[in-house]
């Protein structure tokens, strides 16, 4: 049995209802820094995107899930993101949306479910993920769940007119 679901929260699937929820994410500049973005989303190409949301790992080579609590209120993301069947790997990436709901857990149980997932029922040997050297709470986040530093990346990304270093983190399926 598929489970996603843990103590204190679960992961679904996205849905049309999920559109207010992602637009509010995509467009909050202070998160472009996570998702590596400079540009807002139209409410119109997120309503594609969810429209095509359905479509296998398999063929699209992503997988987004959202983060809700038990009381069916959306907290945040995960996905499995550049999803390799040949090697067997996909990239991981993860946010709690709001401050508040930030270091009480939601994030730590949802990455144990997404990385039991992957190597049970999609039979990955490796996720990785990449992470500003800065970002102390993800790192900590990783490590917790035994993802291994492997790589600076330096001056890896322009942000705010200035270049900043990123690590790479890996998980192997041993």
């Amino acid at each position: 049995m598929i489970t996603l679901k843990g103590k204190h929260i679960y992961l679904r699937a996205l849905e049309p209802e999920d559109l207010e929820f992602i637009h509010t994410v995509e467009n909050d500049e202070s998160l472009w820094e996570l998702s590596n973005t400079i540009t807002p989303y139209s409410k119109f190409l997120i309503k594609q995107y969810l429209e095509h949301s359905h479509k296998d790992i398999f063929e699209v080579k992503q997988l987004r899930l959202v983060i809700s609590n038990h009381d069916d209120i959306a907290l945040g993301m995960i996905d499995l993101f550049d999803f390799d069947f040949k090697n067997s790997r996909a990239g991981v990436g993860i946010l709690v949306k709001e401050t508040k709901d930030r270091q009480l857990g939601y994030g730590k149980e949802a990455l144990q479910l997404l990385i039991n997932y992957s190597f049970t029922h999609l039979g990955l040997h490796q996720l990785y993920c990449n992470i500003s050297e800065e970002n102390e709470a993800s790192i900590k986040l990783f490590r917790s769940q035994g993802f291994n530093k492997i790589g600076l990346k330096e001056d890896w990304n322009y942000v705010d007119g200035t270049y900043k270093n990123e690590y790479i983190f890996q998980l192997l399926n041993k």
